[in-house]
């Protein structure tokens, strides 16, 4: 085969391996297409074919995995649409050149023999996803490891993460790929059935329950073209309000920037309202809100910074304290989060691109940080632990939470607004996202979005409830708290994805020394 048509083909597995994540969820297809990538491999005859290989192998899983971002810089953010296609087709190809480089090295240390080149394999890819996930604040998405929600796979979420699945179907491909390839076939065979059941083998109970929480999450269903219309907002607002105030549950949230103005801009009384309704002796009684809006905040050097964050209401949280910044409104929120980790181009502006943004007429800008381990939020005898949209892809992040610190969530709270993306199957892939960090933490995950998808998650990422995509209303249901760590949420509280990233290292140090080939 040519290496013209070797790479055509690796394309064409790459974007089929797309299929593989939400909505459609097939795991044995991701192996599949693994096994391919292998088996060009095991033909490639220099390194730069290897890249090759790699390059268009990630191009179209990438390219057709986050097409969805074109919508946002189109559709919404007014970009010419060949250009925001030709920003996908740059972003998917600059993201390919990890796995480009993995697979080089692929074929540069290839040996011949498989127990030696199965696992260089799969720490390889194992590198290449990790750094796709840390370089450049990373940009994670639709890591292998999404693929295996379902099957045996999921097993290991508990154990090692996204990614270590990642690198466990990868090791499993190329095995299947060593079995194709002929030679050895029944011992390959065997170990690719052992490898691939053995997570059925591992303990999987490391949290235990700690009291339940009646929650009320509201989809609030605001197209993003209509977010900001003076003349839509009031009604929205209304229905808000109402819904925060009626809802018979411990908690009720709102989602990202469902107040979509600094507290000062919002209607007249309506801050001082939301205030009094949940202050000592309020309407809302003993009830405790978290609603997702803009805020700002001063820094340590006095200048103001905006914040992408939610604002907490109790009447048993004591007010909030501390100077304000210039023209906030008061009260304060008693309790406060804001989001760390934070979108490139959408929450911050790379250095060397304010070009880019300004071909978008968008209102964008540098906002500032919160700490990556925030406290918690008590609400009946449970600790909510706050998440904004794309900081749930971060379960390292996540995990340092429960690192040294007394007040670690029994359960998470994601809030997010996917309307910048038209209903495409980026909420898909968002729950599933939430559904991993239930599994590699053992906490329940609460996600309340604008429009879509609003779900409730147990410990072990189940559905408990959901709200259909793009339809207003308020999803109401009662969930049980944990307490306890995981292996993972141990180790990469601590250390983040460090171990990971050294063990895949040393495994192609140590196995990569005999590369010679094997004669005949």
């Amino acid at each position: 085969m040519s290496p013209g048509r070797a790479a055509a083909l690796a394309l064409g597995l790459g974007a089929l391996q797309a299929f593989a994540f939400a909505p459609w969820s097939l795991p044995a297809l991701q192996i599949a297409c693994v096994a391919g990538l292998a088996l060009l491999l095991g033909r490639a005859a220099t390194p730069r074919q290897g890249a090759a290989l790699g390059l268009a192998f990630g191009f179209g899983w990438l390219a057709h995995g986050v097409w969805w971002l074109y919508i946002s810089m189109h559709t919404h953010g007014g970009m010419p649409g060949a250009l925001a296609a030709a920003a996908v087709a740059a972003l998917s190809a600059a993201l390919s050149l990890y796995l480009a480089g993995a697979m080089a090295l692929a074929v540069r240390l290839r040996s011949g023999r498989a127990w030696r080149d199965v696992p260089v394999f799969a720490a390889l890819w194992l590198l290449a996803e990790l750094a796709r996930a840390l370089i450049f604040t990373g940009f994670p998405w639709a890591a292998s490891g999404y693929a295996h929600l379902e099957g045996p796979g999921a097993a290991l979420a508990p154990w090692v993460g996204v990614y270590g699945i990642g690198a466990w179907a990868a090791a499993l491909g190329a095995l299947l790929a060593a079995v194709l390839r002929g030679g050895a076939r029944l011992r390959h065979g065997v170990a690719a059935a052992l490898l691939g059941l053995a997570p059925l083998a591992l303990p999987q109970d490391f949290t235990r329950p700690a009291g339940t929480l009646r929650v009320a999450l509201l989809q609030t269903a605001v197209p993003q073209g209509e977010k900001f219309s003076p003349a839509l907002q009031p009604a929205v607002l209304e229905w808000l309000m109402a819904r925060l105030a009626d809802s018979p549950v411990d908690l009720v949230v709102a989602p990202e920037t469902a107040l979509p103005l600094l507290p000062e801009d919002l209607p007249p009384g309506l801050w001082a309202a939301l205030s009094g309704a949940f202050a000592p002796g309020g309407p809302a009684g003993d009830k405790v809100a978290l609603i997702g809006l803009p805020l700002t905040r001063l820094e340590a050097d006095g200048r103001l910074a905006y914040t992408n964050s939610v604002a907490g209401f109790s009447a048993a949280l004591p007010p909030a304290t501390g100077p304000l910044p210039p023209g906030a409104a008061e009260p304060a929120a008693p309790y406060r989060y804001d989001k760390h980790h934070l979108v490139p181009f959408g929450e911050f502006i790379p250095p060397g691109f304010r070009w880019f943004v300004d071909l978008m007429r968008m209102p964008l800008g540098d906002f500032g940080r919160g700490p990556v381990v925030a406290p918690s939020l008590p609400v009946a005898g449970q600790r909510i632990g706050p998440n904004i949209c794309y900081e749930d892809l971060f379960g390292e992040e996540l995990a340092a939470r429960y690192v040294g610190t007394g007040d670690a969530p029994t359960v998470l709270v994601n809030l997010s607004n996917l309307a910048w993306f038209d209903g495409s199957r980026a909420l898909d892939q968002h729950r599933e996202i939430s559904r991993m960090r239930s599994l590699e933490l053992q906490r329940p995950m609460l996600r309340a979005t604008n429009t879509g998808a609003t779900v409730a998650l147990d410990h072990r990422g189940r559905l408990l409830d959901a709200l259909p995509h793009g339809e207003r209303g308020v999803l109401q249901v009662q969930v049980e708290g944990r307490e306890g760590l995981t292996p993972y949420t141990r180790w990469a509280g601590r250390w983040g994805l460090a171990p990971l990233a050294g063990l895949a290292g040393l495994t192609v140090l140590a196995l990569g020394a005999w590369r010679r080939p094997r004669r005949g």
